[in-house]
């Protein structure tokens, strides 16, 4: 490794961004805030053919008011219940093709793919803060003087959401769900679980969204975490809000919720990967206390991983079995 620490080293690496003191208190009162919210969605035929699955637009109210966008892709001629997959994308993107989902589907999953509000999907963020959010998400809410206005709150809760509207489906057993995703995905798959204590099994491909310090320090400013890099450029350049900066961001760093993961879990790393570089991933990784196996691709960075599709399918057949 060029860049970042050795593995044996990264595999003793526990994260330098800090968590807030009140870290927990605040997860806490944001699932408060999400169990006072209907489950109830609305469900529009897709126009979008398939001989195995039914294809339908679903949309839930999230935290705030914000009307959230998945895709619903169910098995046809359902009969009982099969295991279910909620499915999150990668940052600024959104849930994809229909046809993405047909395998799973083909094979007994409810599949759920959830756009994250205000970014490539069809959801809509209403949550209005002050300041510029420059080029991303990250810091959007940053200028508030709560962290609960940060954009990254929200989404995570959605997440959680998301979840238990598809554990709610008569033709999903709740006992077999699991999250999967990569990036902005894979961070969100983490957060589902360590939120949601019902999901079984958790797919991460190099997650994004943690350990914002450590790649701060790595000086790599055109990572996904660049918006860091101009922040303090445009907004704080001599950084006089430095450790405010980093703390705040700790109330959104996927490591601090990593002990809360009760899931089988498996991820997968680029030693190579300069957009979310493989010490934040270890960072949360080496704090989760469930069942887990690193996958290590020595040659590949923040890209398609050749054959672990095949091993994502592996992964979540067991859920099939009943």
């Amino acid at each position: 490794m060029k860049f970042d620490m050795p593995l044996h080293q990264l595999k003793e690496y526990k994260g330098t961004n800090p968590k807030p003191k009140d870290f927990d208190d605040f997860w806490e009162k944001g699932l408060e805030e999400l169990n006072q919210q209907s489950l109830n969605y609305e469900l529009i035929s897709a126009n979008f053919n398939s001989r195995v699955a039914e294809c339908y637009h679903l949309y839930f109210t999230g935290v705030g008011g914000a009307r959230i966008h998945c895709q619903l892709v169910r098995p046809k001629n359902r009969v009982g219940q099969g295991p279910g997959l909620v499915w999150f994308h990668g940052y600024h993107g959104s849930s994809g093709d229909w046809i993405d989902k047909l395998g799973y589907a083909a094979e007994g999953f409810t599949v759920l793919a959830m756009d994250c509000r205000g970014q490539g999907g069809l959801s809509v963020d209403n949550n209005q803060v002050k300041g510029t959010t420059l080029k991303g998400h990250i810091i959007r809410g940053i200028e508030e003087d709560h962290p609960e206005k940060l954009y990254y709150r929200n989404v995570f809760l959605d997440t959680v959401h998301a979840a238990r509207i598809l554990c709610s489906m008569e033709n999903v057993d709740a006992d077999r769900v699991g999250v999967y995703g990569a990036s902005q995905g894979g961070a969100l798959a983490i957060v589902c679980s360590a939120l949601e204590p019902r999901i079984k099994k958790t797919v991460a491909v190099y997650p994004f969204l943690s350990d914002y310090k450590r790649v701060w320090e790595l000086d790599i400013a055109n990572s996904a975490y660049e918006e860091i890099h101009y922040y303090f450029k445009f907004i704080d350049p001599a950084h006089e809000r430095e450790e405010e900066l980093f703390n705040k961001l700790g109330y959104i760093d996927i490591q601090h919720l990593a002990d809360r993961v009760k899931s089988e879990v498996l991820w997968a790393v680029g030693m190579e990967d300069l957009i979310c570089p493989p010490s934040t991933q270890f960072a949360v990784y080496n704090k989760i206390q469930s069942p887990k196996q690193m996958m290590v691709y020595y040659e590949y960075g923040h890209e398609y991983v050749r054959t672990f599709g095949d091993k994502v399918h592996s992964f979540f057949s067991d859920l099939l079995d009943k």
